[in-house]
C-alpha cells in the first residue's frame, strides 16, 4: 500500500526536553572516533535526539510506511551552532515530502533541534526510502 500524500507538511509536536552532558558528548565522540573537547559534540551527535523523535513519526501506521523495508538513504545537518554541555533541547519533526518512485516509497523530513528558550540550534534532513508491494 503506497504512503499516504496528505502527510506532507505535517508537523509533528516538540519532544520533551533534552539535556546535553559532557559523559553523553564523550561517549558519542568515542563511538565514533572523534577526540574533540567534551564542551562541544561532534557535529552529527543531532542524531542521537532527532532519531527517536523521526522513529516515531514514521512508525505511524496511518503514513503506511514498511518499516521492515525501510533504508536510510541521506542525512544532511545545518547548524547555526554547535551543541554544546547543558544545552536543553527539544525536536520538531516535518514531513516535507511524501513520494512513490517506482515502486518505492521516499519520505523526507526535516527536524528542528532548538533549546527550550528557543534558540534555534540545527536542522537535520533525513530521507528514508522503503520498497513498496508493488
Amino acid at each position: 500500500m503506497p504512503l499516504n500524500p496528505a502527510f506532507a507538511g505535517r508537523v509533528y509536536p516538540a519532544t520533551t526536553p533534552y539535556r546535553i552532558g559532557r559523559e553523553k558528548i564523550r561517549e558519542f565522540a568515542e563511538a565514533i572516533g572523534d577526540t574533540r573537547d567534551e564542551q562541544a559534540a561532534p557535529p552529527t551527535f543531532a542524531i542521537a535526539l532527532t532519531l527517536r523523535a523521526e522513529v516515531a513519526v514514521v512508525s505511524d501506521p496511518e503514513l503506511g510506511l514498511d518499516m521492515t523495508r525501510l533504508l536510510h538513504r541521506e542525512q544532511r545537518f545545518d547548524h547555526r551552532r554547535a551543541i554544546r554541555d547543558g544545552d536543553e533541547l527539544t525536536v520538531t519533526v516535518t514531513i516535507t515530502e511524501v513520494d512513490r518512485v517506482g515502486g518505492t516509497d521516499v519520505v523526507t523530513l526535516t527536524s528542528d533541534l532548538r533549546t527550550v528558550a528557543g534558540e534555534h540550534v540545527c536542522t537535520t534532513t533525513s530521507t528514508l526510502i522503503a520498497q513498496g508491494d508493488d
